[in-house]
């Protein structure tokens, strides 16, 4: 533990660290006047004669009773309080407690970015997993939102490729469209999804999740 440290446990564990701090000369004063009074002595009713004794080091603490004791311990207690007060508030110290690192930021997401596949007239070829092992990209996923140029995916598994925690298939409109209509993406379904040269595939290579069409990737994807 170092002296920064040592410095803020006192600090929290001080009951008066919410009062102003001593006066110093004032304690210092306090301290003396205590120091030097005989709380012993009995009081003068006339007709007892005062006498004064020199008192010297060893007989000037012999006969002090414990209040006297208590009462210049408590000035001493406050003394250091006031003190210490001074020194922990004291703006120009170089020990004045500064705050700790700022929690880091919240990173974004990482996302698979897709786009929709171009229409053609092409004849489709049937699905099958020797077909499908070439994809790049293949995951298990379900919709999250569907908008005119965007389809937000939350994969829970990823066949090939990357593992992020988004895909985003995005696209111009009219191309968004018809890759929804082959592959019927709804907001909160489940889908199989593969893609290669970052183009979606259709032709029933992707589609709503079935067992059918999990069995297929497991055979693609056996790993």
């Amino acid at each position: 533990m170092n002296d920064d440290e040592l410095r803020q446990r006192l600090q929290a564990g001080d009951p008066a660290s919410d009062l102003p701090p001593a006066d110093p000369a004032w304690v210092a004063r306090l301290l003396e006047d205590t120091m030097n009074a005989d709380l012993d002595e009995p009081a003068d009713d006339g007709q007892h004669e005062q006498h004064e004794l020199p008192e010297s080091r060893e007989t000037g603490t012999r006969n002090r009773s414990p209040l006297t004791w208590l009462v210049a311990a408590a000035a001493v207690l406050l003394a250091a309080v006031g003190v210490f007060a001074l020194l922990g508030n004291d703006p120009e110290s170089d020990n004045v407690p500064s705050a700790g690192p700022s929690a880091p930021a919240s990173q974004p997401p990482t996302v698979t970015e897709l786009t929709a596949p171009p229409p053609t007239s092409a004849k489709c070829l049937a699905p099958n997993a020797e077909t499908l092992a070439t994809a790049e990209v293949a995951f298990s996923a379900t919709v999250e939102s569907v908008a005119a140029d965007v389809v937000t995916l939350a994969p829970d598994r990823f066949y090939a490729g990357e593992p992020t925690e988004l895909v985003e298939v995005s696209s111009p409109p009219e191309l968004m469209t018809a890759l929804v209509g082959a592959v019927q993406f709804e907001e909160g379904r489940r889908y199989l999804v593969s893609a290669n040269g970052g183009q979606v595939a259709v032709c029933g290579f992707s589609g709503p999740f079935s067992p059918a069409l999990e069995a297929l990737y497991v055979e693609a994807f056996p790993g």
